[in-house]
């Protein structure tokens, strides 16, 4: 079986998806799968215009080109125009939940297009149940959807923990407005001996997120550093004191996932997929509950001792339940499903 594999998202800085078009690629070839990785290095994936250039034609032409049996659309959109059985991945449907703020064009082209066009795909694959329901409530009650949940790179399992002595907090994610970054800065002056870094690319939400730090008095205390290498990020990981994942949406949850696996404790919001990656192991606060944030917070940070040592106990159980090798063992079954109905 040759599989062509979108994965112009991996090229330049990868974000979530890129993450897992890279990670899931090496885990299929590395049992085997003849994969063709299909992306354009030249092309900026992250302007509308050239993003649909690339989904609308480029991809295309690209698959048709690739002698692939089968065609896995990984970015969680599809072009219009397929040739091969497609199987897609769709990471989330946030486009039709929470992107009301967004540019009108972005939510016709993410959200009602690509709805339309996941109707014709001959599989359909979510990395989490949460998003398994959201598919089947917005877009097809009764189609069957394979949960299929993303590993994390083996090196979150290498890190060496060594907090540093005046402890901060790590938020990972794009800095938008459903990762809720603004409900920690809220929590902030609360939190006296508590600072914040986050890391990940910056939309305008950021600025809001600066200027509320400024009126809270807490900007000093808040460092949004932007991408960082996965160098620096393992160094994070590595030194700080917890995790905050806030968000209000996400499919998946890639930071709760990456925490876990690194032994970092780490507080989630009581929110779409992130109380099914925390298997009742994790602290969860309702999004935009603050004194429920500050409290939680400052009872891990009271007892950090025993935070730590739960954490390190729940790490060899995460590591193996977010598996590329498991994943791409399911996926593999996906397709070997797909390329025996044609």
């Amino acid at each position: 079986m040759i599989v062509a594999f979108d994965t112009q998202l991996a090229v330049g800085t990868a974000t979530g998806v890129g993450v897992y078009q890279r990670d899931l690629v090496s885990a299929l070839r590395a049992g085997g799968t003849d994969v063709r990785a299909l992306s354009a290095p030249w092309l900026d994936p992250w302007r509308f215009d050239r993003r649909l250039l690339w989904d609308q034609v480029l991809l295309p032409l690209a698959v048709a080109r690739s002698g692939a049996d089968l065609f896995h659309a990984s970015a969680g959109t599809l072009p219009l125009l397929r040739r091969v059985p497609t199987v897609a991945t769709v990471h989330d449907l946030a486009w039709l939940r929470v992107q009301a703020h967004t540019r009108g064009y972005a939510r016709a082209y993410f959200g009602t297009l690509q709805a339309r066009a996941y109707r014709g795909a001959a599989a359909i694959v979510c990395d989490s149940h949460f998003s398994a329901a959201e598919y089947r409530a917005l877009i097809e009650a009764d189609r069957t959807v394979d949960v299929v949940p993303p590993g994390v790179d083996e090196r979150f399992a290498r890190i060496e923990r060594a907090p540093d002595e005046a402890p901060f907090a790590l938020v990972v994610g794009t800095v938008e407005a459903r990762k809720n970054l603004l409900a920690i800065v809220e929590a902030l002056p609360a939190l006296p001996a508590l600072r914040v870094v986050a890391i990940g690319p910056f939309t305008p939400y950021a600025e809001h997120v600066r200027a509320r730090a400024a009126e809270l008095g807490v900007g000093t205390r808040l460092e949004l550093r932007g991408y960082v290498s996965p160098e620096e990020r393992d160094a994070l990981y590595a030194r700080a004191a917890l995790a905050l994942v806030p968000s209000r949406y996400e499919g998946f949850g890639y930071a709760l996932a990456e925490a876990m696996c690194a032994g970092l404790p780490a507080i989630a919001a009581r929110a779409a997929s992130l109380p099914e990656l925390a298997g009742g192991t994790v602290t969860l606060v309702d999004p935009d509950d603050i004194p429920g944030w500050v409290a939680a917070i400052g009872s891990l940070l009271s007892d950090y001792r025993n935070a730590e040592a739960q954490a390190a106990a729940l790490r060899p159980p995460a590591i193996a339940s977010f598996s590329w090798r498991t994943a791409a063992e399911r996926m593999l079954v996906v397709y070997a499903r797909v390329a025996n109905a044609q």
